[in-house]
Order: structure tokens, then C-alpha cells, then sequence
């Protein structure tokens, strides 16, 4: 007798979940039986369907057509999925990612921890590596913990029927739901290995936070790869699948170190941890990423231009679900350059904001982007979006005009302190144009060289009528500006607004010698397959005479050497100019080697009539003042790597038209009379009674 019962109680320990269809009376009300009795039809047909998947049509026409009804479906192709973008710098190196609500980044299986691949099947499948893809046993024990609960407690899913649910089937509580997942489960074991079936899973299992996949979930509550989850780490991730939300670290700390413990403690009792391990672990704080601590947008102003060109050109699906790989022109070091320079000039908090373009101006790739102080606060990219006016910076596409009508360079004009011009053309509600000198500009008498060095208004003034308002905005269009602009007298003087981008693809047409490229963001895109989508054009186009571009580039060398500018000198050869409007609102300083081209804009973002007084020691900001020494800031840093060039010598020969001139020139002065043979030639001399 004792002995059979030791070989009953050791037949009940071998087998401690019998599968039962009909499950033990228990001491329950009525609803809770019936909810026993409405379990049968799904266990029935599950069972029935995995016999049918083995033995076929054996119990005639009408079970064939039950079960051929799921069997013979076919496991559907799998649609694409949301993957996330990502960006990087010309040399390869990563900026930052961009998705929607679905942050997924695929990653193969053996990139993702060992940790956080036993923990997930620890947790959610524990016999993963030994049924097929349905686990019958697990799936009545769980009807049947739930039903003597009166509640789920239980998940009977395998990992394969998660994934199912997950791509083909979704989370609908139907029992035609349920048999058709269970039926593609076992058809996609017979398709995939256990590790392929694990790749995809963790791949696409939502940890939350918008986390989808073991890399994104890693990024997103460690900042580390999922290569690199250590074992509470994993075990954190693998808890949070049955229930993001209500184990969500960063909101519910208490309930995600208390499921991070059931997690490690069901690792120890399937032997991939030690209970010494699993209590260690359990007692250490979570150290989660919190929202407020995680890392800004890298270069978040060239980011958000370089997603809203992508979604220009592909579409808004394809820039943060298609799984993008996107080469950007940006340098790294150079806008890191910039950002310094930016802050460098501009430190305290009730300073003017700044923006900085940068761009190589052999192929319009944008190098460096400033839009403002914090993208966080403020998502308007002044670099790109505000439109200001420019000043005295325009009066470079005078003088280009001046070039192409070949109006001698070295031709004096006056230019007197203010002056009234008369021109029909240049009437105003008040009457006549009256025209000052304003900030750091001079007056006098000099050659129109001298007059663009030291940004004389006055002449410019007159310089204008001669080419024509409406061919100095036919000439900045030409050389890349895109802006809306008035073909009106005080163009010359920068009254149209314009943004800094526009003012570097024009100035970066005087660096190439006439030659114009668009501005670039991108070189190259490629779908997470590797197909190329996009590349970028560098074709130019002319659009000025090589010796027009030249000239121009000579003057305004002058601003750096001896004129407005000389705050912006980097010790080789450079050319740019100032531009500050009235009442020191907006102040510019634009200029370029040959290699580079960079613009910088100072004022106040929210209102265009705000002066700037006081700032940084400045008691007004003008041109040559903060903008200039923010580019010699950052173009030293920039070129500090990059060889020495200078401009090409331009030709003088054929540019000798004279300027038409409203005010007329001074009198040239009597000239000294020679000393006669008999005057005192060791001086000092007596003079003359």
C-alpha cells in the first residue's frame, strides 16, 4: 500500500499539470463555473486544430472542413514596420535618430544581450526552446489559474503566438482570433529556428515610451545599446512587456522594481541566475533615464532642416518609420565650432540671439548650422526662417551689378554725410530719399574700392541709380537669394529681408567665382535595406563672369584689411562684409575663403524693433562688432585643419566706365609749388624778411 502511494505521489510530482480538459470542481458561484464551461470551445479547438495539423482529414469531410478552414490559410507575408531614421555627419559619425510614436531600430539577435534574450523567455515562455508554437499545457493552466481567480493571472501565449498577434493578427478577444493565432504560430515554427523566431520578437515587442525592440528600449531608458544590458537591466526591459504602462520605471518606480524582482527571482529558479544574483540585484536602485535628463537634440536646428527636406522630397512615413540611413553634409567639428563661438559672444540670458550658416561653397553643402539659442524652446530656425534686414551687407550685390555694367572700381565718388536724392525712382511718402551715414560707416571722397571697405551709404546711394534697383535684385536672385525682394533705392542698403542662408548661398557664389550651388543638407539617403534613395547634386551653375566674381571678392578683402571689419581677421586671405540697420536692430557680418562660406546674424528673435544697447561691453551692436568676431571665432576653428588659400587676381583692364554721380566731385587740390633753386636746402631756415 505504501508503496503504491510512493509511486502516486511520484507519478503526481513527474506530471504536476495534467491537461485537463474539463477542469476540477471547485468551490465556486455560478458565474465563475460558467465562465469553466466557456473556456471548453477554446481548448477543444485548439486541441482539435493542432491534431488536425498532424493527421489530417482521418475523421471524415465535416472535422476536415472545420480544421481545413484554419490549417489551410496561409501565413501572410510580413508587412513592413515602423523603423526609426538615422542621421549622420559627412565622416560617418552618428547625430541622432528621428521616428513618430514607433521608435524601432532592428538590430540582430546577436547584438541584443543574452540577458535580456533569457530574462524575456524566462518571464513570457519558459519552455520557448521545447514545444512548438503553441504550448498547450501553458494554455490551460492559465484558463484554469484565471477561472479560479475570477481575473486573469495568467498569460498562456507563447512567444511565437505573441509575435503572431503582434504582426498578423492584432489583440482582438475573439476565439476566431485566438485559433487563427494559434494555428499561424505553429505554421511559423515550422517556417523560422527558435533564434529567428526570438529575433523577430525582440525586435518588435513594445517596452514603452514609444520604445519598440531590445535596442530601442535600451537607448531610451539606459542611453545604451542593447548589446550591453546587464542583467537588472534586462530583467527590467523583460518585465515591462506584460505591462508598460502600469510598469512604466519612470512613473510607477515602486511597481517596476517590484516586477523587476519577480523577473530576476523566476531567472533563478530556471537556473540562468543564482537566488543570491536574483536578491543582489533586486535590492539595487533602477537608474532609469528620466525625461528631463535625457541628452538634447544634437544640432537640433540642422536636424529639423534635414527632416523637413526629407519629408519635402520622400514623404512624412518614409522620414520617421522607413528606417532611413542619411548621410548629412554637416562636419561634426565645425558646428560644434559654432555652437561655441555662438555662446562664447553671447552668454548671458538677456543677450540677443545669433544664427550661423556655414557652407562649403564648391558644392552648397551646409557644414554648420545656428538657429538659435535652445530648439527646445524655441523650434523657429532663425538660420532658415527669419527674414531681416540685411544693411550695408546687401551693398555687395550693388557692386557686383557696378561689375557686370563694368563701372571702374578705382572711380572717386563723394560721399557726403547724409545727402537727398532727388530720383524719381527713390520718392517716398515723404518725398525724396534722404540718405545718412550710420554705426561704423565713414564719409568723404575715395574710389568705390574704399567706399564698399568702409560701407560708405552715401555713395552706395548714388551707385544704385546708376546700375538700377532692379538689377541689384536681379543679380542677388542670380547669385542665390530667395526671398521676396522690392526692386527699390533702398535695396542697396539692405531694407529687404532676407534670412542668413540666403546671404551665404549669395556670398558663397563670389567664393566659387561666379559659380552658384544650392544649399545642400544631405549627400546621401539609403532605405534600411541598403537601396539609395536620394543623392545630392553638386552640379553648379554660373551665373556671374569669373572676373565680375573676382572683383568683387578683391573689394571686399578690403573690408577685412582696413575697413569695417577688422575684427574678422583670421590671418589669411578672407573677404566679407558688415551690415547693421537702423537703430542697431540687426547686425551682420558675412564672409568667406575659398573653402568655406559663413554667415552670422545677431539680433532679437521676437521683434524686429528692438535695438541692441549694452551688450557684452558693446554699447551698440553693429556689423564689426559681436557677428564679426563670432565668425573670426569660427572660422579659425574651422579652417584650423584646412590649407591655406588665396583668391585669384582679378583683371582691372576694361572696367573703366565712370560712375554717374549726384554729388559732384571736390575740386582737386593746387599743387605745391617747387622750391626754387636759391630756397634753404638745410633747414631750419630764416625766413624771409
Amino acid at each position: 500500500m505504501a508503496q503504491a502511494q510512493r509511486k502516486r505521489a511520484e507519478g503526481q510530482s513527474r506530471f504536476p499539470d495534467r491537461l485537463w480538459l474539463v477542469p476540477p470542481a471547485v468551490n465556486r458561484h455560478l458565474p465563475e463555473r460558467m465562465l469553466q464551461f466557456l473556456m471548453l470551445p477554446l481548448v477543444l479547438a485548439v486541441a482539435l486544430i493542432a491534431f488536425g495539423l498532424t493527421v489530417g482529414t482521418t475523421f471524415g469531410a465535416p472535422a476536415a472542413d472545420f480544421v481545413h478552414s484554419y490549417t489551410d490559410a496561409p501565413v501572410p507575408g510580413e508587412p513592413p514596420l515602423p523603423e526609426t531614421t538615422y542621421l549622420y555627419d559627412r565622416n560617418g559619425r552618428f547625430i541622432t535618430t528621428l521616428h513618430a510614436e514607433v521608435n524601432r531600430t532592428p538590430v540582430p539577435l546577436s547584438k541584443i544581450s543574452p540577458n535580456l534574450q533569457r530574462a524575456v523567455i524566462a518571464i513570457e515562455d519558459k519552455n520557448f526552446y521545447r514545444h512548438g508554437g503553441v504550448d498547450f499545457q501553458a494554455l490551460v493552466r492559465a484558463a484554469v489559474a484565471d477561472v479560479n481567480s475570477g481575473r486573469i493571472v495568467q498569460g498562456g501565449s507563447t512567444i511565437t503566438q505573441q509575435y503572431v498577434k503582434l504582426v498578423y493578427t492584432g489583440a482582438e478577444r475573439t476565439l476566431a482570433r485566438k485559433l487563427k493565432e494559434a494555428v499561424l504560430a505553429e505554421k511559423i515554427t515550422r517556417m523560422y529556428s527558435k533564434h529567428q523566431i526570438l529575433d523577430k520578437y525582440l525586435n518588435l515587442v513594445y517596452f514603452g515610451h514609444g520604445a519598440y525592440g531590445a535596442e530601442a528600449a535600451a537607448q531610451t531608458y539606459f542611453a545604451v545599446p542593447a548589446s550591453k544590458l546587464t542583467v537588472p537591466q534586462a530583467a527590467l526591459l523583460a518585465g515591462l512587456i506584460q505591462a508598460p504602462a502600469d510598469y512604466d520605471p519612470i512613473k510607477h518606480s515602486a511597481q517596476a522594481s517590484a516586477r523587476r524582482g519577480v523577473v530576476l527571482q523566476v531567472m533563478a529558479d530556471q537556473g540562468y541566475i543564482t537566488p543570491e544574483q536574483a536578491t543582489a540585484f533586486s535590492a539595487r536602485p533602477l537608474k532609469v533615464l528620466k525625461p528631463g535628463r535625457r541628452a538634447p537634440t544634437p544640432a537640433a536646428y540642422f536636424v529639423d532642416y534635414v527632416s523637413r527636406y526629407l519629408q519635402h522630397k520622400l514623404s512624412v512615413r518614409d522620414t520617421f518609420t522607413g528606417g532611413l540611413q542619411v548621410t548629412t553634409t554637416m562636419d561634426w567639428s565645425m558646428q560644434r565650432a559654432a555652437e561655441r563661438a555662438v555662446a562664447l559672444h553671447l552668454s548671458q540670458p538677456g543677450d540677443p540671439s545669433a544664427a550661423l550658416v556655414a557652407i562649403d561653397p564648391r558644392t552648397g553643402e551646409i557644414r554648420a548650422m545656428v538657429g538659435g539659442r535652445d530648439f527646445t524652446r524655441a523650434k523657429f530656425n532663425l538660420a532658415t526662417q527669419a527674414h531681416r534686414q540685411t544693411g550695408s551687407a546687401f551693398k555687395v550685390f550693388t557692386y557686383t551689378a557696378a561689375m557686370e555694367q563694368h563701372i571702374d572700381p578705382h572711380a572717386f565718388m563723394s560721399g557726403p554725410p547724409s545727402l537727398t536724392i532727388p530720383d524719381t525712382r527713390c520718392l517716398g511718402p515723404k518725398g525724396p530719399w534722404q540718405v545718412s551715414n550710420f554705426a561704423d560707416e565713414s564719409a568723404g571722397t575715395m574710389s568705390l574700392l574704399d567706399a564698399l571697405a568702409h560701407s560708405v551709404n552715401t555713395i552706395f546711394a548714388q551707385l544704385v541709380l546708376d546700375v538700377g534697383p532692379k538689377k541689384v535684385a536681379e543679380v542677388a536672385k542670380r547669385m542665390g537669394v530667395r526671398s521676396k525682394l522690392q526692386p527699390v533705392c533702398s535695396i542697396t542698403l539692405g531694407s529687404q529681408s532676407v534670412t542668413p542662408l540666403d546671404m551665404a548661398v549669395g556670398y558663397s557664389t563670389l567664393a566659387t567665382r561666379g559659380i552658384r550651388h544650392w544649399p545642400q543638407a544631405v549627400q546621401v539617403v539609403k532605405s534600411s535595406s541598403g537601396e539609395g534613395l536620394l543623392r545630392e547634386n553638386k552640379k553648379g551653375t554660373r551665373v556671374l563672369r569669373q572676373n565680375d566674381a573676382d572683383l568683387v571678392t578683391y573689394a571686399m578683402q578690403g573690408v577685412i584689411q582696413r575697413g569695417t571689419a577688422t575684427a574678422a581677421n583670421i590671418g589669411r586671405p578672407a573677404a566679407g562684409k558688415t551690415g547693421t540697420n537702423q537703430a542697431f536692430r540687426d547686425a551682420w557680418f558675412c564672409g568667406f575663403v575659398p573653402q568655406l562660406t559663413a554667415c552670422v546674424w545677431v539680433g532679437y528673435p521676437k521683434t524686429e524693433n528692438r535695438s541692441m544697447y549694452n551688450v557684452e561691453g558693446f554699447p551698440e551692436v553693429f556689423g564689426g562688432s559681436i557677428p564679426a568676431r563670432i565668425w573670426h571665432d569660427f572660422m579659425e576653428a574651422a579652417l584650423a585643419h584646412t590649407r591655406w588659400a588665396s583668391f585669384a587676381t582679378p583683371s582691372f583692364s576694361g572696367y573703366d566706365i565712370e560712375p554717374q554721380r549726384v554729388v559732384g566731385l571736390p575740386p582737386p587740390p593746387s599743387p605745391s609749388p617747387s622750391p626754387s633753386p636759391s630756397a634753404c636746402r638745410k633747414p631750419p631756415c630764416k625766413p624771409k624778411p
